[in-house]
């Protein structure tokens, strides 16, 4: 007769089996979004690093795209929130005409809780602090131009020699004199396409002269835009071209209809001037008689 023999108790019993296979899943639980949270922490920082340390050529690239390749930040140095760059006025793709401003231009970049705010500086050009407000909204955007601190409203001044950059008919005409950019402060607002602008800019040209004359003084000109005023119906704004000195005689007026800029204006000779002005006459618009007319859009 064979004896079975009672297993050996090993303290071991189901229950204590059952509660070590849960703490290892808890364990493993814990690892497993321990990891999860480690990747998503790299995530993170890849991004965080991407956002502060954006280089300072996707804000060039951005405005290389808006401006159809005509307005440039060249040698762009820095990031996206503090940079320098060399300002260039090109005639766009395709085109070998292109020329720079001397020095460089600086910006920074901040969000606040308006929207982003955009400061520049530049030596030769620009008067003390430039700032301007963008806010994105629903459908569009706002861009605010702040007054500047000038009493007299003065943005900046540029050599008119500046606009050769940007190919015919400014290659041709070569200016001479100086070009100030003055403000009282402009408000643009885009909503699904449509543009609407308050506030005024003024863009004056002083002692003009052109190769294509043989006089050594053409004029000083003022070009207007006079933004609607906030909740007149119906308004639109209003552009305006007028002569404030000289022998060539520039006039007209225009409006901005959403997004389209229609404007009419002439140039003519003052009285004993005509045929040293004949040639800048064919250049500057449709020729009519002793007129020259000026159509855009």
């Amino acid at each position: 007769m064979i004896r079975r023999r009672r297993p050996r108790d090993t303290g071991f019993h189901a229950s204590t089996f059952e509660l070590l296979q849960a703490d290892t899943e808890r364990w493993q639980r814990r690892q497993r979004a321990g990891r999860r949270w480690a990747l998503w922490g790299a995530v993170l920082g890849v991004l965080g690093a991407l956002v502060t340390q954006a280089p300072a050529q996707w804000l060039a690239d951005g405005l290389h795209l808006a401006t159809s390749g005509r307005l440039l930040l060249a040698e762009a140095r820095g990031s996206i929130w503090n940079g320098s760059a060399v300002v260039v006025l090109t005639g766009g793709e395709g085109s070998r005409d292109a020329a720079a401003l001397p020095g460089r231009l600086t910006w920074r970049l901040r969000p606040d809780w308006r929207g982003l705010q955009f400061t520049a500086r530049q030596a030769c050009c620009l008067q003390g602090e430039v700032g301007v407000l963008l806010q994105p909204g629903w459908g569009g955007y706002t861009v605010t131009l702040a007054a500047p601190a000038d009493p007299g409203g003065t943005l900046g001044q540029w050599p008119a020699a500046w606009l050769a950059g940007l190919g015919t008919p400014w290659n041709t005409l070569q200016l001479g004199g100086q070009l100030q950019l003055a403000s009282g402060g402009l408000r643009v607002q885009s909503n699904q396409g449509r543009v609407q602008l308050e506030g005024t800019l003024a863009l004056t040209l002083q002692s003009a002269s052109s190769r294509v004359s043989p006089l050594p003084v053409l004029g000083s000109y003022r070009l207007e835009l006079n933004g609607a005023d906030a909740g007149a119906a119906n308004a639109v704004p209003t552009v305006q071209l007028s002569t404030l000195d000289g022998v060539l005689l520039l006039n007209g007026s225009g409006q901005w209809t959403g997004a389209r800029l229609r404007f009419r204006g002439q140039a003519e000779a003052a009285e004993g001037h005509a045929a040293a002005l004949s040639n800048l006459l064919n250049i500057i618009g449709r020729r009519q008689g002793a007129l020259s007319v000026i159509s855009i859009g």
